[in-house]
């Protein structure tokens, strides 16, 4: 345990049998909780803001939606540093570090929180930190595609991605509940407005600890990274990891490699959002975010390009990937996937306390959207439902797919979600004009979570197909960049519902999506279920 390992041949029977099998098994049980961890961490201003609001903080909605963004942005972006960490730095020295690096925005969020007066930028900047936890998932999947054979990797990354996705519903169940005890000790607010768990709705006026929110991953993150570090390990073959430095090299050399995500995200940021009073300070340009974010992405390769020395060497061999069309249509594939699963994730519990927990009134011929709907559901009772159904049915949805065949899977869930979207988008309209909303919050929420799970089941899929059309080299740093790619929908959406709630239109936001979700039909069929596909159903 912990030992770097060399020859590890998982697509010999034999081997796989006597040894590989065990060694794979620890490395993904560390792996899932590490990665559930992170994701929690990552998200958790979804459910924080929703309390913000019900505790009076001084806010806007449309300003507690940018840290949502915010964080999505920065995730976002470190998973394209992210991606080639395995074969820079080995995969035990990286998930130890990544893992523990999530203690710095866990503990600040939580000192944040113990003071009412906390300016804005402090909580921008903490969600900026955060997005740690949305990098780690590239590195994750590229390290545990490592240790399977290709038969059985849309299992194993299924399992990886769907438990760790699991992260966040179990943030949206715990923190809810965490906040309801004086657990770290510190004041406790009273609530303005009502709140809720899964297990009820909290009255006004009951005393709450929101600063547990961020305090009580630090019970989780201390001991598994230790158990990464003791546990896990540095596959040192020429196709994983053959020239990882020391574990304090390697260190340095992921915290340089991250560095390089931040500076991007910030800058993609600072030209983005509009200047706020007490925020970060931005150019207050407002340019828009589907100019912003290639930018951002192309920076932070070119950037990372220029990394002298066996580093700049590693990431131009792992730069190949860019060279094959393959990369290109599975990274669009699997952002109408698992970006739609991580964007709706944190934008969910928000939308539904601002559509369905005010009162939609028509008010000297102006559409108001400020009267607290004493009928309207708790976003903290129902948030965590969808996310907790699409993690729960990727594995199953990785399972199909090494049946049926990833595309074949793919193609059957895009049509759900096209049908499922515009659904969604026809009750989000009748919600938002009626003094009532909650009469349409039933089929509201079905819809949703047929969604949801329509992106969990083609989470699963997507795997099958990466690592059936990829070499064992390149499937790995495939997995990283497509999902870097597909994280940034954890700040488009939330952006982009946000962006419309505040015009009078969310049910746009959704007709949008619909809109992409076809154009991936087309190009899935194109590559892979057409007459003379290029890979046949793979």
């Amino acid at each position: 345990m912990g030992q770097d390992l060399r020859n590890y041949t998982p697509e010999d029977e034999a081997f796989w049998a006597s040894t590989g099998k065990s060694i794979a098994t620890r490395n993904l049980w560390i792996s899932i909780p590490s990665l559930l961890v992170g994701f929690a961490v990552w998200l958790y201003w979804g459910i924080i803001t929703v309390q913000m609001i019900n505790l009076g903080y001084p806010f806007e909605q449309s300003q507690l939606f940018t840290l949502s963004a915010i964080a999505g942005l920065t995730g976002a972006t470190l998973r394209i540093p992210s991606t080639f960490f395995i074969r820079i730095a080995g995969g035990r020295n990286t998930i130890f570090w990544t893992t523990a690096l999530l203690m710095i925005p866990a503990a600040g969020t939580g000192w944040a929180l113990s003071n009412p007066d906390t300016p804005l930028w402090v909580f921008q900047l903490l969600a900026f930190l955060s997005g740690i936890g949305g990098g780690n998932f590239a590195s994750s999947m590229s390290n545990i595609s490592f240790f399977y054979p290709k038969k059985i990797q849309g299992y194993a990354l299924g399992m990886n991605a769907g438990l760790g996705n699991f992260g966040v519903t179990t943030m949206q169940i715990l923190i809810p509940l965490v906040m309801t005890i004086p657990l770290f000790g510190g004041a406790g607010r009273e609530l303005i407005n009502t709140s809720g768990t899964l297990i009820g709705k909290i009255p006004a006026g009951t005393t709450t600890y929101i600063q547990n929110a961020g305090y009580v991953w630090l019970l989780w993150l201390v001991p598994l990274a230790f158990a990464g570090w003791w546990g896990m390990n540095n596959i040192r073959d020429e196709h994983v990891s053959p020239d990882i430095p020391n574990p304090l090299g390697a260190f340095l050399i992921l915290t340089f490699m991250l560095a390089i995500g931040f500076v991007a995200a910030a800058f993609g940021a600072w030209l983005m959002l509009p200047t706020v009073e007490g925020g970060l300070a931005t150019s207050g340009l407002g340019l828009s975010k589907w100019l912003v974010l290639p930018i951002v992405i192309a920076l932070t390769v070119f950037f990372l390009k220029l990394i002298p020395g066996e580093v700049g060497q590693n990431l131009t061999r792992q730069y190949k990937i860019f060279g094959n069309k393959h990369t290109w249509a599975m990274t669009v594939i699997y952002t109408m996937t698992f970006g739609s699963f991580i964007g709706y994730s944190a934008a969910f519990a928000l939308a539904i306390k601002v559509v369905f927990g005010f009162q939609h009134l028509m008010v000297d011929g102006v559409m108001t959207h400020n009267t607290v709907n004493p009928d309207g559901p708790s976003a903290l009772m129902y948030a965590w439902m969808g996310p907790f159904i699409g993690a729960l049915i990727r594995p199953v949805g990785g399972m199909i797919a090494d049946k049926m065949g990833g595309a074949k899977v793919t193609q059957i869930i895009s049509v759900i979600m096209v049908a499922s979207a515009l659904g969604v988008a026809y009750f989000l309209q009748k919600a938002y004009a009626s003094a009532t909303p909650q009469d349409y919050f039933l089929p509201f929420m079905i819809l949703f979570l047929i969604l949801f799970a329509a992106t969990g089941i083609g989470n699963g899929s997507t795997f099958r197909t990466i690592a059936a059309v990829f070499n064992k080299e390149q499937a790995g740093p495939v997995l990283g960049w497509t999902s870097a790619v597909a994280a940034y929908g954890a700040f488009i959406i939330p952006k982009v519902i946000g962006e419309q709630i505040k015009a009078g239109t969310p049910e746009y936001a959704l007709y949008g999506l619909a809109a992409f979700y076809t154009i991936c039909i087309v190009i899935n069929w194109w590559f892979y279920l057409r007459p003379n596909a290029y890979v046949k159903n793979p």
